[in-house]
């Protein structure tokens, strides 16, 4: 059963804008290190650097939170399968690790977005 459904969407620019200001700083507190690295084999890294942020975006909004107490960046990650699907790897153990999550992530040139559901197992 469907729990709850997230959809975010940001302008690739003001990522591109934030890596230019601060580097690798931003993407450090709100990306593990494994997403980082991920994103930085691509030619263009902030395409997928505004997908992961959306998805993560996406996610906090399945789970009816937000960001903040119940749920920090860090407490998953977006990783691909070997078919290069996204996925959610939770890297703390809560109530939302034991729920089933699907994740899209899409970008253009001038956009990233993610669409995250969240199911009862």
């Amino acid at each position: 059963m469907i729990r709850g459904v997230g959809i975010d969407i940001i302008e690739v620019k003001r990522i591109r804008e934030i890596m230019e200001k601060h580097g690798d700083r931003f993407f450090q507190r709100i990306l593990t290190d494994t997403e980082i690295a991920y994103c930085k084999t691509f030619s263009k890294p902030e395409l997928h650097f505004a997908g992961r942020f959306a998805a993560k975006e996406a996610y906090s909004k399945s789970i009816g939170t937000g960001i903040g107490k119940e749920y920090s960046w860090k407490d998953i990650e977006i990783l691909n399968d070997k078919k290069g699907k996204p996925y959610i790897n939770h890297t703390k153990d809560n109530e939302f690790s034991k729920l089933r999550f699907n994740v899209s992530i899409s970008h253009t040139e001038e956009y990233g977005c993610a669409v995250v559901t969240c199911e009862e197992v």
